[in-house]
């Protein structure tokens, strides 16, 4: 059985070091499996979970999950918080888990030796209660689980730009099928290609 230390190591080497973050995101994972009952890591595709940032933290909380962006058993939405939902897909039960508002000043108190923030939060996040580390809250999930994950094949052809959609992403519009980015919801803008004066046109 995998100790909270085996978990730290495994994440540390993937970054060369250990910050607190990745505490978090291991004992984050740890706690929800306890939530949810949960045997961690998985080793099937029970688990899923929706994380609001990227970094550190995900890294962590997947290291002691077994969820992954690639195994389709994690995504992120990224709000730029050190948070995230765990769903158990066959009872669609969903528990959120973010660090406590004090967790930092608290993380101090169990790390007396500590020589700066950085090292307290370190060490603190090891060894505090989960109960004191975290809060939690059940919720409810704005989409279905079954719609979030989709079904494996899906795939359909966006009628403006050809590309092909997969998972279900597509948006229908009077039987037009356009996906997300022709629907307006690009993150991204093409780059207008000018020709420069100083270059002659040589076909129109």
């Amino acid at each position: 059985m995998n100790t909270l230390q085996d978990f730290l190591d495994k994440c540390a080497s993937m970054h060369h070091h250990l910050c607190p973050r990745q505490v978090l995101g291991v004992r984050m994972g740890l706690y929800a499996g306890e939530i949810l009952g949960l045997d961690l890591p998985q080793t099937d595709k029970q688990l899923y979970i929706i994380a609001e940032t990227d970094g550190c933290a995900v890294d962590g909380i997947s290291v002691a999950t077994n969820c992954w962006i690639g195994r389709r058993t994690l995504r992120v939405e990224d709000y730029g918080k050190v948070a995230a939902t765990f769903v158990d897909t066959l009872t669609e039960r969903a528990v959120r888990i973010v660090p406590g508002k004090d967790a930092r000043k608290t993380a101090m108190l169990h790390a007396s030796s500590a020589k700066s923030k950085w090292d307290g939060q370190l060490l603190g996040y090891q060894c505090m209660p989960a109960e004191e580390l975290f809060f939690i809250q059940w919720v409810r999930l704005a989409r279905p689980i079954v719609e979030i994950i989709s079904r494996p094949g899906k795939k359909a052809i966006c009628d403006i730009c050809g590309e092909e959609i997969m998972n279900e992403r597509e948006i229908v519009v009077a039987g037009t099928v356009f996906c997300k980015a022709c629907a307006g919801q690009a993150y991204y803008q093409p780059e207008e290609v000018e020709v420069s004066p100083a270059i002659p046109v040589l076909f129109s």
